[in-house]
């Protein structure tokens, strides 16, 4: 194995490597008419917008590492595991020690998540360069036949990585708190609820998720 990268290095590579999807300032139009809450939201909220990483491999990893514990401490657990392989590719996460995975703060569920993650990857199980051509729910589909990658996770990479504009994760509690917060005055919401509120949305789902998020925590997210 060759020298690790310093995790800040990896951060300042990984800012660098950010790109914004084309459609952001039609997508902000179109919520700013067709909602009231939107209208509201996006001016307040600057002109931050979403952002891929550019990497499918990195992007799933994250979202695995992210699974079930708070932003801060996945943040602060990538970077453990972003030191450890010479770069973050599918080859050599495949020859990491598990040891060594767990003691950046791992579990080993998430340790055989990456690892199967990897050998998807490696033995090219994936139409990785089909994907642009292929609907979300035939993406969906594909990924969710990796361990530890479930709908959410799925569509986290639909929205981060595709950048896909249409994307509604009712799986997603930010996503669902948000709705109820700004457009319930706090009331719980459902499903139907939450669908009824995107019907206005569409066909910017995944515009207006973002702009939920950044409701309840301002520092945009990243996958």
């Amino acid at each position: 194995m060759g020298l690790a990268v310093p995790a800040s290095k990896n951060i300042a590579i990984e800012a660098a490597d950010l790109a914004a999807p084309g459609y952001w300032a039609e997508a902000r139009k179109h919520l700013m008419k067709k909602d009231r809450v939107m209208k509201r939201l996006i001016p307040q909220l600057g002109e931050a917008t979403l952002q891929s990483r550019g990497d499918a491999f990195t992007t799933l990893a994250r979202s695995i590492v992210g699974q079930q514990i708070s932003v801060k401490a996945a943040q602060t657990v990538w970077d453990r595991f972003a030191a450890l392989p010479p770069a973050m590719a599918p080859a050599h996460v495949l020859r990491l020690k598990v040891d060594d995975m767990r003691g950046v703060g791992l579990s080993a569920r998430k340790v055989d998540y990456l690892v199967d993650l990897a050998l998807h990857f490696d033995a090219g199980k994936l139409h990785v360069d089909g994907w642009q051509g292929m609907d979300d729910e035939a993406i969906i589909a594909e990924l969710v036949a990796i361990r530890g990658v479930g709908r959410w996770t799925a569509e986290m990479f639909l929205i981060f990585h595709l950048m896909r504009p249409n994307v509604l994760p009712l799986d997603d509690v930010g996503l669902i708190n948000g709705i109820s917060l700004n457009y319930f005055s706090g009331d719980p919401v459902s499903r139907s609820d939450a669908r009824e509120v995107a019907e206005a949305w569409k066909p910017w789902c995944s515009v207006a998720t973002w702009y939920i998020w950044r409701s309840l925590a301002p520092l945009p997210v990243a996958y």
